[in-house]
């Protein structure tokens, strides 16, 4: 009976680390995803704090194409507002395009594309575009390890009593997809 009763204590204990275990590692998959996701906000403001810069010296060529600047202005303050990474994401991915858009509109006009400050600000934002894309993509890997750890078993037994849901992937706007147009 004692024997039994020990073997029966070491099972428990055994199962209960292994739980541990497991809620350990889900805590530890959902903040990797809050870090990964502050990466990208801290490069994603960084593109909204260059971008007014680079808006201004465009205007100073290209004042007639003041819908493109209205636009960047009004998705700079969206993203100021957004609240939730969803509504930052959707956010961004508009501010892409209307960047792609605002860089032909640069290419409209070549005394501005030979203007130092330009050409700087062009370099700074293809930097923190290039950083941008290395973000997302490992946010993307955190966020498909969490999502896969709590959809499998036992994490989804785990996940739904701890609160945990699914996450969003960081996916391309559907702008992206178009090529862009380029005349010489």
């Amino acid at each position: 009976m004692k024997k039994t009763l020990i073997i029966v204590g070491i099972v428990v204990l055994v199962a209960v680390l292994w739980g541990v275990g497991k809620y350990n590692k889900l805590i530890r998959l959902d903040e990797g995803v809050d870090a990964q996701w502050a990466n990208i906000e801290t490069v994603l403001q960084r593109r909204f704090d260059l971008i007014p810069n680079l808006v201004n010296t465009v205007k100073g060529f290209a004042a007639q194409e003041k819908g493109i600047f209205t636009e960047v202005t009004r998705l700079r303050s969206q993203w100021a507002s957004a609240g939730t990474p969803d509504e930052k994401v959707g956010v961004a991915n508009q501010m892409q395009g209307a960047m792609g858009r605002l860089m032909l509109v640069a290419e409209n006009y070549p005394d501005l594309k030979s203007n130092q400050n330009f050409l700087a600000l062009q370099d700074e934002l293809a930097g923190t575009e290039n950083r941008i894309s290395v973000e997302r993509r490992r946010y993307n890997e955190s966020v498909r390890a969490y999502n896969s750890a709590i959809r499998g078993i036992p994490g989804k037994f785990y996940a739904g009593g701890m609160g945990l849901e699914k996450r969003t992937p960081f996916e391309a706007a559907p702008e992206a997809a178009a090529v862009p147009v380029v005349e010489f």
